[in-house]
């Protein structure tokens, strides 16, 4: 478990969020070595047999056994607490893994979920289908519709969980509200974060209580590793690091290691993404092809002043709506030579993703309708390529699925 996270410096120095990202969670460990360690080891040697039974109940601070402590993973968990503006943080195998730990350590049989609509498909489906199993109740909201929420609160609603923006229509969940709703009711409000990032955007500063992580997108920045973290209050994240010493779905070493070196330059990243997806959502809005774009950085964004009040940029995904719905968009995505066809988000290449046939594909027709995710829906990750090079990618498909002499509808 990581130590409660400060965002000033022993002389009392406040760092920006560029320098934390560089040296937060950084001790010096190994020699002199100014990198971070790369520690791989699956157990960890005691002083003698008193030392090892006051490690292992907790009463010493120390390492245990790799399942629930490292220090690699402890770095990490500790740069993105500082990141978050959080007290603690815990690292999992991946990003549905943090939802599981969430889950199963606050979560019990009989509780209420309220989930947002419009969330990441496997977050729907591990809510509504598997935790349905052993008696925790969900019930689905529209994220952006205040009335909603509160319509749907229960006696026994203990968790608020939404996405912001949501993946993949980029609606905005008013986090400062959602956190007042949850706070009288004493329920706790989770936010992920996995799209802004804490460059664009901290929830715990609007009330968030629990803030979720795919560390695999943008914290990795170049789709090389899975993996998860959750950052919030010290009290709360103790009883997910429960989770983990018990049930195990931990962070590998090596994978923290990435992340915490990614983090580095995380947000100098995602300024780059910001502004090359800010071109390629103008030049989308033009195309004839082109239905709707959805980004939160548009300009009649319907909830642009929502948007300016709690992110600081946009990101870099975009989704946008082809005329000739599934059969234009698979043949609108055979045809692109530069952005790679996958599902991830997050890297440095551009990528494109039909998620009614992947991503949400488990879904009902009905639940994906409800959600906007249309048969003509693409999602786009936007790269760190020259934007002119993504764009002109862009056109050749458009021009290769396009009759000829004909414009779309």
């Amino acid at each position: 478990m990581t130590p409660p996270s400060s965002n000033r410096t022993a002389s009392g120095t406040r760092r920006g969020l560029a320098t934390e990202a560089v040296r937060a969670g950084h001790r010096q460990s190994v020699d002199d070595q100014h990198s971070e360690a790369l520690v791989l080891t699956s157990s960890y040697l005691f002083d003698d047999s008193h030392d090892a039974a006051e490690k292992f109940a907790q009463r010493r601070p120390g390492n245990v056994y790799v399942r629930f402590t490292n220090p690699t993973v402890r770095a990490f968990e500790e740069r993105v607490a500082r990141l978050e503006g959080a007290e603690s943080a815990v690292a999992t195998a991946s990003g549905m893994a943090a939802f599981l730990a969430v889950s199963l350590g606050l979560l019990r049989g009989g509780d209420h979920v309220l989930l947002a609509e419009g969330v990441f498909g496997t977050t729907t489906r591990l809510y509504a289908h598997y935790l349905d199993r052993f008696g925790v109740m969900t019930t689905v909201v529209p994220v952006t519709d205040p009335a909603a929420w509160a319509r749907a609160m229960r006696a026994q609603t203990r968790m608020l969980v939404v996405e912001s923006p949501t993946n993949p229509v980029m609606a905005v969940a008013d986090i400062r509200y959602l956190a007042e709703l949850a706070h009288a009711a004493g329920a706790l409000l989770l936010v992920d974060n996995t799209l802004c990032t804490p460059v664009f955007q901290q929830p715990i500063v609007f009330g968030a209580d629990l803030v979720l992580h795919s560390a695999g997108k943008y914290i990795d920045g170049q789709g090389r590793c899975g993996g998860g973290v959750v950052a919030g209050r010290a009290g709360l994240i103790s009883e997910l690091h429960g989770v983990l010493r018990t049930a195990g779905p931990s962070l590998s070493p090596f994978n923290a290691w990435i992340f915490l070196k990614s983090l580095e330059t995380l947000p100098v990243r995602m300024r780059a993404h910001d502004a090359n997806t800010a071109v390629v959502a103008a030049w989308l809005a033009d195309q004839p092809d082109v239905r709707a774009v959805h980004y939160t950085g548009s300009a009649d964004h319907p909830q642009r002043e929502l948007v300016a009040a709690q992110q600081s940029g946009h990101g870099g995904v975009i989704s946008f709506e082809l005329y000739g719905g599934q059969q234009a968009s698979w043949s609108f995505v055979d045809r692109l030579e530069l952005v790679s066809n996958t599902t991830n988000i997050g890297d440095t290449k551009s990528m494109i993703t039909h998620p009614a046939s992947t991503t949400h594909g488990r879904l009902t027709p009905a639940q994906r309708d409800s959600a906007g995710v249309t048969d003509g829906l693409l999602r786009l990750s936007v790269g760190l390529e020259d934007v002119e090079d993504i764009v002109a990618d862009l056109a050749r498909a458009f021009a290769a699925t396009r009759p000829a002499g004909a414009r779309a509808r």
